[in-house]
């Protein structure tokens, strides 16, 4: 079945209607994805779809984007005086992807050698380029930009002023519903909470209670799916109890309810569901918070209920573990503390990217190269003034201002690509489980609901989410010891 999408607003009917639970050939939990929400959102009974509604075709169809900008003063190439007569030949008056991502490595250049008379001058250019109305890669540029100002000015204020897109970053608070409509809107956070659900409900058959240790910045939108499934359990559903850390990273997206409102709507779903639960918030102690901008794990450890001896323990990681401080045993020591609470399984999603390098102009170059995709993803089914479609940019626009624009501590998005990971995973210690065709088939059907350019891969222990042929979002699942015959035997 394929939900009708509205072309005018970018959104999918938000689902206060959901699919009938007998059709058996819808995937187990991409069937009951719709109908989890529709309790959530507070909504208290189901109302069907039509049978009818079944036949209709609503893959968004793909739309050329424009391959070019025209510069409105191309005399700058042919100033043999002008740096950037270098920097931008053969773009012969036509500012390209490849074209603005060389403006930007220029002005990174010019940045790093404290040359802000050449920076200033790229930014001009990239100022009558930029536009956060116009194609994808004015869009991108103008984020581009912003972030490139903002560093300039942390080493010269500057009064350039600029066509960007706002003036500021604003904290935009969202509720539940606009949340859910937020994660449905491309696959970005869907894919992975698709393939970790699959993962972990077959991880879990057999299982009486399961204890799900979550660490994700998405507010648990993940677990209505896994709930709504284990509650069709063939032997019944387990009884099901989900931590969370009081901490989270200041990035988007942000929830104007508190956790544990999230945690008491989870708890009302699952008891309609008829599924024994129960949510808890750990809290982590304020010096921890106060004493850093990036996740502490340490509080794991004060934790003396953390592991039950009569449940099993699952561990989900979703876009979390780049917000690990910024020092070299950091990461490891995270996993080696979470592989010492012998989890049944640890699934793991993230971008797949690598943005850790000290280099300015490395950083632009790999983040110019990735995070296009979300901005021309979006171009195939939203209206260049969707608000909607602004709104998200903006939010990718904040994680590109931290990229850019700071170092150190401040600097807290540090991707590291899913190959990378795998290989640190594997030093310390930890395999692989390998998605089985129930999961690949689950991720397919749940694509067909978006635009033709998703596509999915299997590359060594990963299934990788790609638009257009270029990775985006991982999904990773592993397992420490003791688990083998239960996990690889399913």
């Amino acid at each position: 079945m394929k939900v009708q999408m509205d072309h005018t607003t970018g959104k999918k009917p938000h689902y206060n209607k959901a699919i009938r639970m007998g059709q058996s050939d819808i995937p187990i939990l991409t069937r009951y994805y719709q109908c989890a929400y529709v309790y959530i959102y507070g909504f208290t009974h189901y109302i069907y779809i039509s049978q009818s509604i079944s036949q209709i075709d609503m893959k968004a169809e793909l739309r050329a984007n424009p391959s070019s900008t025209s510069l409105s003063n191309p005399a700058l190439f042919n100033s043999h005086q002008n740096p950037l007569s270098v920097a931008l030949k053969g773009c012969l008056g036509n500012l390209d992807g490849a074209c603005i991502e060389k403006l930007l490595l220029h002005c990174a250049n010019a940045l790093e050698n404290s040359d802000i008379n050449s920076a200033q001058q790229v930014m001009w250019v990239l100022n009558n380029v930029a536009s956060s109305s116009g194609d994808p890669n004015q869009r991108l540029a103008s984020w581009f930009l912003r972030a490139l100002v903002s560093r300039a000015s942390r080493v010269c204020p500057t009064p350039m002023s600029f066509n960007g897109g706002r003036s500021d970053f604003e904290r935009r608070l969202m509720s539940v519903t606009e949340l859910a409509g937020y994660v449905d809107l491309i696959p970005w956070h869907r894919f992975g909470f698709c393939a970790s659900n699959s993962a972990i409900f077959k991880a879990i058959q057999g299982c009486p209670k399961v204890h799900i240790l979550d660490f994700s910045v998405t507010h648990c939108m993940q677990w209505p799916t896994l709930i709504d499934a284990l509650a069709k359990r063939p032997e019944g559903p387990p009884s099901v109890r989900i931590s969370v850390p009081s901490w989270r990273p200041s990035v988007p997206p942000f929830l104007n309810v508190l956790t544990e409102e999230v945690g008491l709507k989870l708890t009302n779903f699952a008891n309609f569901r008829n599924v024994p639960f129960e949510f808890n918030v750990i809290e982590v102690s304020p010096s921890f918070q106060e004493s850093s901008i990036n996740f502490n794990y340490e509080f794991l450890l004060t934790q003396t209920n953390l592991v039950r001896e009569d449940e099993e323990l699952v561990v989900n990681c979703q876009n979390w573990l780049r917000y690990m401080p910024d020092i070299a045993s950091c990461k490891d020591s995270f996993l080696e503390l979470i592989k010492s609470l012998n989890p049944r399984i640890l699934t793991i999603v993230d971008e797949d990217c690598d943005l850790g390098s000290s280099s300015l102009a490395s950083r632009i170059t790999a983040c110019f190269n990735f995070l296009w995709i979300p901005f021309d993803a979006l171009e195939t089914f939203l209206p260049k003034d969707s608000r909607q479609r602004m709104e998200y940019e903006a939010d990718i626009g904040h994680k590109i201002e931290n990229i850019i624009a700071y170092e150190g501590r401040q600097r807290v998005e540090r991707l590291e690509s899913g190959a990378k990971f795998s290989q640190r995973m594997k030093n310390l210690g930890f395999f692989s489980v390998p998605f089985g065709e129930d999961t690949i088939s689950e991720v397919k059907f749940l694509l067909d609901e978006h635009a033709s350019g998703w596509g999915m891969k299997t590359e060594d222990d990963m299934i990788v989410l790609t638009w257009k042929g270029h990775n985006s979002v991982y999904a990773t699942a592993w397992f420490s010891y003791g688990f083998e015959d239960q996990i690889m035997g399913h």
